[in-house]
């Protein structure tokens, strides 16, 4: 889905009026709330999201300080929600660019040039699908288009995992355990610990 405007901010892709829900989820439905719809909650038929040829988008193609603004991770999450797993675009704000990755987004990033063809095909083929292939970070597509993109190894390897921060501290769950039964053993003699598995998201 291609969203042609630059500095899209963390205001305009999750209003300030929904940050104070509790849970991640339903923010999907207020994506982009206030170009999407017009009063009464009825979606805007001039708005992109809204086009029948974009629904069931999985990539989101932007322009350039994609996420500017405040650094609300509401944003990502209405994003996740939504069902995008990817982002395209020639640049991010920073805190943004790391919240897509702590949410399970790819935020890619491609020289300006190469977006504005992405951008140019997508408009101009109806059903036009582009491949993200995070294993060989490459973007493709049907007609042979080819187009590499950095990400940090780390941040790779999350992804492809499933794995947040909590999920990648729950990988050493045996080795914290161990070293907090041996360098403190005020709480191994007052038989007190630490039940890591409360902390599984996976198992929410």
């Amino acid at each position: 889905m291609p969203m042609d405007r630059v500095n899209v901010d963390t205001d305009q892709i999750t209003p300030k009026q929904f940050i104070k829900w509790i849970t991640r989820e339903g923010y999907g439905r207020v994506l982009f709330y206030d170009w999407r719809y017009l009063p009464g909650e009825k979606p805007n038929p001039d708005f992109i999201l809204n086009q029948p040829r974009y629904q069931g988008a999985s990539i989101l193609l932007a322009r350039a300080n994609f996420g500017c603004g405040s650094s609300r991770e509401h944003a990502p999450w209405a994003i996740a929600d939504y069902g995008f797993r990817a982002i395209i675009a020639p640049s991010y704000a920073d805190i943004f660019y790391n919240n897509c990755f702590q949410n399970g987004i790819l935020p890619v990033i491609l020289p300006e040039a190469q977006v504005d063809e992405l951008f140019r095909k997508t408009e101009a083929t109806p059903g036009y699908q582009v491949k993200v292939d995070l294993p060989l970070q490459i973007v493709t597509d049907a007609s042979g288009l080819n187009f590499p993109f950095e990400v940090n190894p780390f941040r790779k390897n999350s992804l492809l995992e499933g794995l947040d921060e909590i999920g990648l501290t729950l990988k050493h769950v045996d080795a914290i355990a161990g070293y907090e039964h041996t360098h403190n053993p005020s709480a191994r003699q007052s038989g007190g610990s630490v039940d890591f598995k409360q902390f599984d998201r996976s198992s929410n």
